[in-house]
C-alpha cells in the first residue's frame, strides 16, 4: 500500500473515538490508535510489537476469568475467520479495570487469514445507563412510601403465579388485607402519623412472611398477600400468624399508643381462576370479616 494512502488510514483511525488495533498471526501488535491510547492508557510506543497473548490488557470478564490466555475473541477471529462481541474488563496502565464492549475481526489478503482488527469502546456509560434502567424498574415496581411491591408489580407476580398453577397444578394462596379503622388514625393522629401505620404494618407482615411470598401495597391501607405452594391448612395457618403478629404490634408516638388490626380475606387458588377473579373473591372474603367485627380472617 503506499506510503500517502497509509497515512490517510492512520490519521482516520486515530480519529475515531473507539480504541483500534490490529496484530499479526502470533497476535503481535503492530498498529495502535489515538482512542486505545486513551481507554488503555498505554501509548503506542509502549505496545507496538509486544504480543496480546502476553496478557498486555489482561482482558477478564464478570467472572474474572483471563480471556488473554484461553478464550481470546482474537485467536478466534484469526483461526476461525469470523468477528466476535463480547463484553470485558481491560486493564488500564494505571491499574484499575475498565468496561468495553470488544469486536473482533479477521483481516484477509488474497484470500488468507493475515491477522485480526479489534476495535473496543469505553462501556462505562451503558454500564451506568443499564444500571439506572434497573434502578427505574425497581422504583417502578415499588410502593414509595412502604417499600412493598406496587399494585402493578403484584398483578404481575399473579399472573406468574397463575400460569404456574395451570401448567403445574402448584396451589398458591392469596390474603387480602385491610387495616381496620384507618381513616380514623388519620383524622385522629394525622396523615403522618398514617404514613408511619403503614410503614409499620408492612414491615411487620414482610418480616413474618416466607422468603418466596411476596406483600404489596394495593391501594390506600389495602394489601395484597401472595403465597407459594401451600394448602388450606398452611394458608390458614400463615393468615392468623399475620393477623396475631399485626394485633400485638403498636406503634408508639407522643400521643400514646396507637394499636392496629386487621380484616383479612383468603383464598386458593382455583382451576379457571383469572386475575380478576382470584383477587375479587379475596376482596369479597375481607369484607366480610370487616362485616363480621373485624381483626379476622375469613377463608374461601
Amino acid at each position: 500500500m503506499p506510503e500517502e494512502k497509509l497515512a490517510f488510514y492512520k490519521a482516520l483511525l486515530d480519529n475515531l473515538y473507539d480504541g483500534v488495533y490490529f496484530v499479526d498471526t502470533d497476535r503481535r501488535i503492530i498498529y495502535w490508535n489515538k482512542g486505545a491510547e486513551r481507554i488503555t492508557g498505554y501509548t503506542a510506543e509502549e505496545v507496538m510489537g509486544k504480543f496480546c497473548r502476553d496478557n498486555l490488557l489482561n482482558h477478564c470478564n464478570a467472572n474474572g476469568e483471563e480471556l488473554c490466555l484461553t478464550q481470546c475473541p482474537l485467536t478466534d477471529s484469526i483461526k476461525l475467520g469470523r468477528g466476535n462481541e463480547v463484553e470485558v474488563f481491560l486493564h488500564h496502565a494505571d491499574g484499575h479495570r475498565v468496561p468495553v464492549l470488544v469486536r473482533t475481526s479477521p483481516m484477509v489478503e488474497d484470500g488468507a487469514v493475515v491477522g485480526a482488527v479489534e476495535i473496543f469502546s469505553n462501556s462505562s456509560r451503558l454500564l451506568q445507563a443499564r444500571q439506572r434502567a434497573q434502578e427505574m424498574e425497581t422504583i417502578a415496581s415499588k410502593d414509595p412510601l412502604t417499600g412493598a411491591a406496587n399494585r402493578r408489580a403484584a398483578e404481575m407476580h399473579l399472573k406468574t403465579m397463575l400460569l404456574e398453577f395451570n401448567r403445574l397444578e402448584q396451589p398458591f394462596g392469596v390474603l387480602f388485607a385491610d387495616i381496620d379503622y384507618f381513616k380514623k388514625i388519620n383524622d385522629r393522629y394525622g396523615h403522618a402519623t398514617g404514613d408511619r401505620v403503614l410503614q409499620m404494618v408492612v414491615k411487620n407482615l414482610s418480616n413474618n412472611l416466607r422468603q418466596d411470598d411476596r406483600i404489596c401495597r394495593w391501594g390506600g391501607e389495602e394489601f395484597l398477600i401472595m403465597i407459594w405452594n401451600v394448602d388450606q391448612a398452611k394458608m390458614e395457618q400463615i393468615a392468623r400468624k399475620l393477623l396475631l403478629l399485626t394485633e400485638k404490634a403498636y406503634l408508639n408516638t407522643e400521643q400514646g399508643q396507637i394499636p392496629v388490626t386487621l380484616s383479612i380475606g383468603a383464598t386458593l387458588s382455583r382451576k379457571g381462576d383469572t386475575l380478576k377473579k382470584i383477587i375479587r373473591r379475596a376482596d369479597a372474603l375481607m369484607y366480610e370479616s370487616k362485616q363480621n367485627g373485624r381483626n379476622q380472617v375469613t377463608f374461601g
